[in-house]
């Protein structure tokens, strides 16, 4: 890991010859994380200073924003070399996020299989088990010994990016069995393979989402999983570190889209213009909520000033009720979002948050009501019981709130997430706030009739 009086060394040389054998010493990672602390004008300098293996390695683990401006800047050779070593999933993932004009020039100058791989993997949708996999792979045919897979492995494919499992195929490129490299080792050489393969096989579609790919990898143990199109046929694997970047993804577009953020893959070193344009829209959105919050309040202006201490009690209820609906929420996407629950569970999950929220309000309500009765005068210290039952009723209703609402959105196929803590607890505050005054306007009422 680079730390930072290492990072401090590297800047203070100014020598280009030694910090080049410095760069060239250091992990690939850390190296690519030097670069991207670097200003815009000397990041190309910097990764020229890189062996050609190390910078093919380093670019991979570049920020998206240092990649593209080192596309910009480096010759068009240099971009090629870059571009023709990435592995196929890397490159769709890069190609992804550059204009359409800057993915044709790059396609074009692929060699012709890189090239075929590439658009293979761009022609299925965004989060996709097609779109994420890799091509590279190693295959074996059902009719090997162990002697002859090994002697394949050696020849053809030391350039795949994983050969820890063999993937054993028919000639219509069925998918027939698997093998682990270490089976293979320790096998004696006449073995057939097909004695030595794995029958009861885990595979996945190519349409299959994303997340539903990290979720079978989990539960299974996997290092990596084949991919099959309809006819059962072997199209690629997604391998394990892949996985690992699926989960990051997903993990941070739940919470940033539970908090409001659009599209929820907002960096947190990004430029302060996409921080405006992803968080604005939804706090535009979110005054409009509360002007119909305030609109709610606004016919009670009356009865707040007939009694000034529901104006101390309001922002307890409200906040308490929107804490308890963003728990409840996160409990429930983050189930979805790991496969722990399905929308078919959501009688079991409501039945334990209502009863979890039974007892969360009964304490709630008690110390509320308790503190407004010390702060209401004399003849309205009724207000304490109406705060007590309104906030009770409050808690039950944003525990079920934040239980159904994203269970439903999952069930008609959409991200549970665009339930947003925030949306949610605007809608509780206007629910929480009309019931509180209008039933304390109507006791006013029949204590005055």
């Amino acid at each position: 890991m680079l730390t930072e009086d290492r990072r401090i060394v590297l800047s203070s040389l100014g020598n280009l010859g030694e910090l080049k054998t410095q760069l060239n010493a250091l992990n690939p990672v850390d190296a690519s994380d030097y670069l991207s602390t670097l200003p815009a004008d000397r990041q190309a300098i910097g990764f020229r200073l890189l062996d050609k293996e190390q910078a093919n390695e380093a670019f991979g683990y570049l920020p998206l924003e240092v990649q593209e401006e080192l596309i910009a800047n480096l010759h068009r050779q240099e971009v090629r070399t870059i571009v023709e070593a990435m592995t196929p999933d890397d490159r769709a993932e890069f190609f992804d996020e550059l204009p359409a004009r800057v993915v044709k020039r790059l396609l074009l100058q692929l060699s012709p299989s890189e090239r075929e791989a590439t658009a293979i993997l761009l022609g299925y949708p965004e989060h996709t088990a097609g779109r994420v996999m890799t091509t590279e792979y190693v295959r074996l045919r059902t009719d090997l010994t162990v002697g002859q897979a090994i002697q394949k492995i050696r020849r053809l494919d030391a350039d795949k990016e994983t050969i820890y499992y063999c993937y054993l195929t028919d000639p219509d490129r069925v998918l027939r069995g698997v093998v682990s490299l270490r089976q293979l080792i320790f096998a004696d050489t006449d073995t057939p393979i097909l004695e030595l393969a794995q029958r009861r096989l885990i595979s996945v579609p190519t349409g299959a989402t994303q997340e539903e790919v990290a979720q079978v990898m989990k539960r299974y143990d996997l290092l990596a999983l084949p991919v099959v199109d309809r006819d059962r046929r072997l199209v690629g694997i997604v391998t394990v570190d892949d996985v690992v970047d699926i989960i990051e993804e997903s993990a941070t577009e739940d919470i940033q889209k539970l908090s409001g953020i659009q599209s929820g893959d907002e960096a947190a070193l990004s430029h302060p213009l996409v921080s405006v344009q992803k968080r604005l829209p939804w706090l535009v959105g979110n005054v409009a909520l509360y002007a119909g919050v305030a609109s709610v309040i606004a016919p009670f202006q009356a009865v707040i000033a007939v009694v000034p201490v529901l104006a101390v009690i309001m922002p307890i209820i409200s906040n308490t009720s929107g804490n308890v609906a963003i728990q409840t929420l996160a409990v429930t996407v983050r189930g979805l979002g790991v496969g722990e629950v399905t929308p078919l569970d959501v009688l079991k999950i409501l039945r334990k948050e209502i009863l979890a929220g039974m007892l969360n309000a009964l304490v709630i309500a008690c110390i509320l009501g308790t503190l407004s009765l010390l702060w209401a005068g004399g003849q309205y210290q009724w207000v304490a019981t109406v705060a007590a039952v309104v906030m009770a009723a409050n808690v039950l209703v944003a525990a079920s709130m934040g239980t159904v609402l994203p269970m439903v959105l999952k069930r008609m196929g959409q991200d549970p997430a665009l339930i947003s803590g925030p949306l949610l607890t605007t809608l509780l505050d206007a629910a929480g706030f009309f019931s509180f005054l209008g039933v304390t306007s109507f006791m006013l009422g029949h204590r005055h009739l």
